[in-house]
C-alpha cells in the first residue's frame, strides 16, 4: 500500500496547481459563510444575550448556532465546488479558512475593539474561551470530518 493517497497529486507538483486553487477558493468561501453568520450573531449576542445572561452564557448559547453554520457551510462548499474527499485537500481547505478567520479576528475585530492580541486572549472567559478554541479546531477539521461521515455511513438496521 502506498504512503500517499493515489487520488491526490503531490502537494507541490505541477499537477497540483488546479487543486491548490480549488483549496484556496473553497477555504475562502467556507470562511466567508461562517464569518458572515458570526458577524450576524455577534451583535445579537453582545446587545441582547450578554446583558441578560452574562458573557459566558451568551457565548456558550451562540456556539450551537455556529456549529450548525460550520457543518452546513462545509457541506455546501465541498458539494458546490466538488472538493475531493482526500485528507490533504480537505484539511488544507479547513486550514485556509482557519487562517483567514484568525487574521480577520486578530486584525479587523481587535482594531475595532481597540485591544491587543494579549488583551483579547486574557479577557476570554476560561469556559467559553476553551469551547471557542475547540470550535476553531472543529472549524478547521469539518471539511475532512464530513468526508469521513460520507465515506463511512452507519449501516441501516
Amino acid at each position: 500500500m502506498s504512503t500517499q493517497d493515489s487520488a491526490e497529486p503531490q502537494p507541490f507538483s505541477p499537477e497540483a496547481a488546479p487543486r491548490q486553487w480549488l483549496i484556496l477558493k473553497a477555504g475562502l468561501l467556507y470562511f466567508a459563510i461562517v464569518f458572515g453568520v458570526g458577524f450576524i450573531l455577534g451583535p445579537i449576542r453582545v446587545l441582547w444575550a450578554v446583558p441578560r445572561f452574562g458573557t459566558r452564557v451568551a457565548e456558550l448559547m451562540e456556539m450551537p448556532f455556529m456549529l450548525v453554520a460550520i457543518v452546513l457551510a462545509a457541506l455546501w462548499v465541498v458539494r458546490r465546488l466538488a472538493v475531493p474527499p482526500g485528507l490533504w485537500t480537505r484539511l488544507c481547505m479547513g486550514g485556509v479558512a482557519l487562517g483567514v478567520l484568525l487574521l480577520a479576528e486578530f486584525g479587523a475585530v481587535l482594531q475595532l475593539r481597540g485591544l491587543s492580541v494579549a488583551e483579547y486572549l486574557s479577557d476570554r472567559d476560561p469556559v467559553s474561551g476553551t469551547v471557542y478554541l475547540l470550535m476553531l479546531g472543529l472549524f478547521a477539521a469539518m471539511p475532512w470530518l464530513i468526508a469521513q461521515k460520507a465515506e463511512n455511513p452507519e449501516p441501516s438496521p
